[in-house]
């Protein structure tokens, strides 16, 4: 992504209503769907200016990666942690080192997406689970896509064929960001229409309005992390290498999708 993108990011990421939202569903998901008990290793793929870090290390020790050097600075600075640059498949790493990795919003703006992962699959210790978030609904493409240089946005179908062909198999996948939907298609139907598409959605709102729409982000986390929307602006999915054994989360159940 561009600079400019990243510092962006650095100033709202810690209080817009879709960052924050987006890690209390993910730290729900994470909690339900650990691999084990106890502190966990923890990999985050493109952890860009390291906001999900703190979050990430509830449960365990985080290594990172991040390719722009931008970022990557800013991330250690903020977090402490010693973060590696390159791209993958190229960036060297530990095999079977990692009892979770998690890619958030970035297997959308890598080519060879299936690639990647087929890559990160050995770094996994026995039992780990790969967590990843993408964007969802082609149809919601829009300059925002654009300006932060994704390569597509996924269904569940091409999602869970992208991770099938690099050795996985889904235990849980869920649509989030469903309850704004609506406003989130007005918005950028409208954008359309006046030519203005992505200006204005990395803008945090005034604070009462941020504050709601966190709120009502943020509860959707008590429904997706049973994988019960159908649809959403997003997509979470965790999984674990083919051939590993039947997975099964806290409460005893096998993969539910």
């Amino acid at each position: 992504m561009e600079r400019h993108v990243y510092d962006r990011m650095a100033e709202i990421d810690r209080d817009h209503w879709w960052f924050v939202g987006r890690r209390k569903i993910l730290t729900a998901l994470l909690e339900r769907w650990r691999p084990r008990k106890g502190p966990l290793r923890i990999l985050e793929v493109g952890c860009g200016t390291g906001s999900n870090i703190a979050m990430l290390q509830q449960f365990g020790t985080v290594d990172a990666i991040e390719p722009d050097d931008h970022a990557r600075a800013f991330a250690a600075q903020r977090t402490g942690v010693a973060i590696k640059g390159g791209y993958l498949p190229d960036v060297p790493l530990e095999d079977g080192r990692y009892d979770l990795i998690v890619l958030l919003d970035v297997l959308e703006h890598i080519p060879d997406d299936q690639g990647a992962l087929a890559a990160l699959r050995p770094k996994l210790a026995p039992g780990g689970r790969l967590v990843l978030a993408v964007p969802a609904m082609p149809s919601l493409w829009s300059g925002h896509d654009v300006a932060h240089h994704h390569q597509r946005r996924y269904t569940r179908a091409t999602l869970e064929a992208v991770v099938r062909a690099a050795g996985f198999r889904t235990l849980r996948r869920t649509a989030f960001n469903t309850l704004l939907l609506p406003a989130i298609v007005g918005v950028r139907w409208l954008n359309r229409v006046l030519g203005r598409e992505g200006g204005d959605e990395d803008r945090i709102p005034p604070k009462p309005v941020n504050t709601i729409l966190t709120w009502l982000f943020g509860a959707e986390r008590h429904v997706a992390v049973r994988g019960l929307f159908p649809a959403g602006v997003s997509i979470a999915l965790v999984a674990e290498p083919a051939g590993s054994g039947i997975g099964t989360d806290q409460d005893g159940r096998g993969p539910t999708r």
